[in-house]
């Protein structure tokens, strides 16, 4: 199965970062032959602090991302977190993505599957691979045609997520496509303060290990200045590195 590549800023911060990244993205695609979607939420309902960031509102993001698809022709990957938000959502987005801490929402997945739309399930953290035989089940019954399952590491306090590759192998028993999630993987939940902590420099490592493990799909946030990013900055690629990432993993 030819490799695919999700990338993007964590969130929507302005139209010129979207065409920035998007900007960049056309251009990897056109050097490696890729088909890189484009990621950005409208909204990032799982901040560490009430006073964090938390995007542009559907509304708005919507829109924003449809100028996205118009001006670079790029397919694009956004998530949601209530119920009433995946119908609009899924008339605007190829791919529609559930949270990691809301994999289990029944009415949440369903809604999802309904809209047509490819569904991408982040693996909770605490939950193992096998465990996510469970969501995938509740979007397929509710009628998803495609569904994905993306590995983000495992949670066990102390601020820190470790990854067990085993997962992989084991959601590809379950789905046909697993995504490895390198930048959220090596987050320091809530280690900054009121922020999400991270190390950027081991995102290229968890791709090729992944890449070892089986994954047949990577996702990278990225950003052109990662320390002034206004969400997940600390784990965030430099958008000037992405391309050697992805060159490295289509060896």
């Amino acid at each position: 199965m030819k490799p695919l590549f999700i990338a993007g800023p964590c969130v929507i911060e302005s139209a010129e970062l979207l065409d920035c990244v998007a900007e960049r993205l056309v251009r990897i695609n056109r050097a490696l032959g890729t088909d890189i979607l484009f990621k950005a939420s409208f909204d990032k309902a799982n901040r560490t602090s009430i006073a964090s960031y938390r995007g542009v509102g559907m509304e708005r993001g919507l829109r924003m991302l449809v100028d996205v698809r118009a001006k670079w022709g790029l397919k694009l990957l956004t998530d949601i977190h209530e119920s009433w938000q995946a119908a609009p959502v899924g008339e605007v987005a190829d791919v529609i993505q559930i949270p990691a801490f809301l994999c289990r929402q029944t009415d949440l997945l369903v809604a999802a599957a309904r809209t047509g739309r490819t569904v991408n399930i982040k693996k909770a953290q605490f939950l193992s691979g096998a465990d996510m035989k469970y969501p995938y089940e509740k979007a397929r019954e509710a009628g998803a045609r495609e569904i994905w399952l993306t590995e983000r590491g495992n949670m066990y306090g102390y601020n820190n997520l470790v990854v067990d590759f085993r997962n992989i192998p084991d959601m590809l028993r379950i789905a046909d496509r697993v995504v490895m999630d390198c930048t959220h993987s090596v987050q320091r939940p809530g280690a900054g303060d009121g922020k999400t902590a991270g190390n950027r420099e081991f995102a290229p490592a968890m791709a090729l290990a992944a890449k070892a493990f089986g994954a047949n799909g990577y996702f990278f946030e990225v950003h052109p200045d990662p320390d002034r990013a206004l969400s997940d900055g600390p784990n965030m690629l430099r958008l000037d590195d992405l391309e050697s990432v992805i060159k490295s993993l289509l060896q």
